[in-house]
């Protein structure tokens, strides 16, 4: 299975979660993008159309932060990035939201990126 097999097969997973899965002002949508070296979340109020909060793996406060940084490995990395994207939309007023794994298969850095916002309070 070549990259371009792969992929494509990604997005035919994205549209087939997405035809269910819509973001609300009550209930945002939390999308995770993975990539080969970061990750990134966002919560998205898809009836607006706008992003209320964002976090992820290239921001400063992530690489800074001794405990949060890449050294120690990609998935305590994401679990970070999950407490961080938790606190911010909290700070918003978004305890609610529902998760969009984008695709990509809810295992590893996907999984770790729900459970440390869970861990910090947001609600799925």
């Amino acid at each position: 299975m070549g990259f371009f097999d792969k992929k494509q097969a990604r997005l035919k997973r994205k549209r087939r979660i997405r035809k269910h899965i819509t973001g609300t002002a009550e209930r945002p949508r939390l999308s995770v993008f993975r990539s080969a070296r970061h990750i990134y979340a966002q919560v998205i109020d898809d009836t607006r159309g706008v992003t209320l909060a964002a976090a992820s793996s290239v921001e400063k406060v992530v690489k800074e932060n001794a405990e949060l940084s890449a050294a120690k490995g990609k998935q305590e990395t994401a679990g970070a990035v999950g407490k961080l994207i938790a606190e911010r939309s909290i700070e918003k007023g978004v305890n609610k939201v529902v998760f969009d794994r984008n695709g990509f298969l809810y295992h590893g850095r996907v999984k770790a990126v729900s459970e440390g916002a869970r861990k910090a309070g947001l609600d799925f």
